[in-house]
């Protein structure tokens, strides 16, 4: 298995609606590889950001058929990491990465 850097395994932060009323709890979204792992995930969020995490979970959003002018396409798998972080740690992803 080749070492991923952090840069590798996050890939852009998730900002929604949904992502930002987490964050209330202390949570990140994170867009992240699709064989990034959980162990790498939680390391590459403390090295890039110098947090304590305190548990990732992750799902994988499978990618959907969609029609455009007619023409049939595939969007593609995206896998996304929910990070929760240690009580009085905090990532503002507007202004880092």
């Amino acid at each position: 298995m080749i070492p991923l850097s952090a840069y590798d395994v996050i890939l852009a932060p998730v900002i929604t609606e949904k992502s930002s009323a987490v964050s209330e709890a202390n949570q990140v979204v994170f867009k992240v590889r699709l064989d990034a792992t959980k162990p790498q995930i939680k390391n590459a969020v403390e090295k890039l950001f110098n947090v304590k995490v305190l548990a990732v979970n992750t799902l994988t959003r499978k990618g959907k058929t969609k029609r455009f002018r007619g023409i049939k396409g595939r969007q593609k798998d995206v896998k996304k990491a929910v990070v929760k972080l240690a009580e009085g740690d905090k990532i503002d992803v507007t202004t880092r990465i």
